[in-house]
């Protein structure tokens, strides 16, 4: 999307997967702005026909490119009011350990290894402060934590960009 008096800044690819043609990223950009579109609609959108669009989403799916659809829960519907980020630093010969705590813990939504002092980043929820305090005394067996609570989400989850 271009925006007046704004330069675009050009999407730094290695590479394209070789599935990703110019239909194929048309098909994905109206699959991300609106997931449960359906394909007789998304055909017409792509001028093409249904078999045919339908063919390419499932190649894209065979190969990877589509990972899948998400259910998205609003977590405070469901009784979560705490949203939370959670960096872990372990002790030496923790990290395995961390990384299984987190594999079994249901409240991570999310753990990604990163660099840096710090190991590991955790998206947390909780029912309250309580909750986020028991989880965190669970990781503080094997290092030390760093939360950060968040107040508000100006961007949520979403798809990267698609390279034009």
């Amino acid at each position: 999307m271009l925006i007046k008096g704004k330069k675009q800044r050009p999407l730094a690819l290695r590479s394209l997967h070789p599935l990703l043609d110019a239909s194929n990223l048309t098909i994905l950009g109206h699959l991300t702005a609106e997931p449960r579109i359906a394909m007789r609609e998304l055909a017409r959108r792509v001028e093409m026909s249904a078999p045919a669009v339908t063919e390419r989403i499932l190649r894209l799916r065979d190969a990877g490119v589509i990972r899948g659809e998400r259910l998205e829960i609003d977590q405070e519907a469901i009784g979560f009011s705490i949203l939370a980020y959670v960096r872990v630093r372990p002790t030496p010969g923790s990290l395995p350990k961390v990384a299984e705590l987190a594999r079994r813990t249901p409240e991570i939504v999310e753990c990604h290894r990163v660099t840096g002092e710090d190991c590991f980043i955790m998206k947390v929820v909780a029912v309250n402060i309580g909750g986020l305090e028991a989880l965190l005394d669970e990781f503080l067996l094997y290092g030390t934590t760093t939360s950060s609570l968040v107040v508000s989400s100006p961007v949520s989850a979403r798809a990267p960009p698609l390279p034009r």
